[in-house]
């Protein structure tokens, strides 16, 4: 029974960070639409399909019980925040053949973690942590030489990811019903968006055209069932085995931009992945010998 539970919970895991991988590939196919039109749209469908989801599942009183506790709400509502940047970037990314900068976010991510556990939760590092943390910084440090500035794709994609993954942690509240609360959190802004858009003779909300409607519906979809089989996937593993899975998305994602999109890879890039990969390589080691 054990050994099932463990494989159910990889094969979720796997289904989860897949379609977060896909996800350039998907957007792609949106490339005609404005980063902002896709973000409103995703909220919105994203927000009505986890409503029915909630609805068939009969878990409305739980939401009943957020809307209840202020300060729950008010870190919702940061948590919508982090989560909407996030997203917006990643779609301008995705826009602008920028997708090898953002799998760099995506593999930052995790050492971000550890820098924001460090900082704002009093964690200590020990040695091979700080080591991960100096060869993901020497390899931001030949980013920035390579391109003259700094890789703010890369950057606000893992400071925004990570900050939101520390913001919901301090929030008890289930993956399903925190996601509708985000998505309604944006709405507003969203339609004030679209108004804005719709002053100038631009429709966000578009309806006659049954083939993008269908790809913002999907999109909306696809934002939840990776975070259904995420809660399914860490309720049956342990965190060190969810934590190695989670270097597939940023994989795929990189593999996608190189050989998809062709997107270009120079030495000065090869480097710092290969910097920011054997930090991770380190930190990963890490984990695992602490968890066994």
């Amino acid at each position: 029974m054990t050994g099932n539970r463990a494989l159910a919970g990889v094969g979720f895991g796997l289904a989860a960070y897949g379609i977060w991988g896909f996800f350039p590939l998907y957007f792609h196919q949106l490339k005609q639409v404005a980063p902002m039109d896709i973000l409103a749209n995703r909220a919105l469908w994203a927000c009505l399909f986890v409503g029915l989801l909630l609805a068939c599942t009969q878990q409305w009183g739980k939401v009943r019980q957020i809307l209840g506790r202020p300060r729950q709400l008010a870190m919702l509502a940061l948590a919508a925040l982090l989560v909407g940047s996030n997203w917006l970037v990643f779609l301008w990314a995705v826009a602008n053949q920028r997708v090898v900068e953002s799998s760099l976010g995506y593999f930052l991510t995790p050492l971000i973690n550890v820098l924001l556990g460090m900082v704002v939760l009093k964690e200590r590092l020990d040695g091979r942590e700080w080591l991960a943390v100096a060869l993901a910084v020497a390899g931001l440090g030949n980013e920035i030489v390579s391109l003259g500035g700094l890789p703010w794709v890369s950057l606000l994609l893992a400071l925004t990811f990570g900050t939101y993954g520390l913001v919901r942690k301090q929030v008890p509240v289930d993956a399903l019903s925190g996601l509708w609360l985000e998505t309604l959190v944006m709405l507003p802004v969203c339609f004030a968006y679209a108004a804005w858009q719709a002053s100038a003779g631009h429709t966000v909300f578009v309806l006659d055209d049954l083939s993008t409607v269908s790809w913002m519906v999907g999109a909306g979809i696809l934002t939840a069932l990776p975070l259904i089989a995420f809660a399914a996937a860490t309720q049956r593993l342990n965190l060190a085995t969810v934590g190695m899975l989670m270097y597939i998305n940023p994989t795929m994602q990189f593999l996608t931009a190189v050989y998809v999109f062709d997107e270009a890879l120079d030495s000065g890039k090869l480097l710092t992945f290969g910097l920011i990969w054997l930090g991770l390589l380190v930190f990963s080691w890490n984990a695992w010998r602490k968890f066994r």
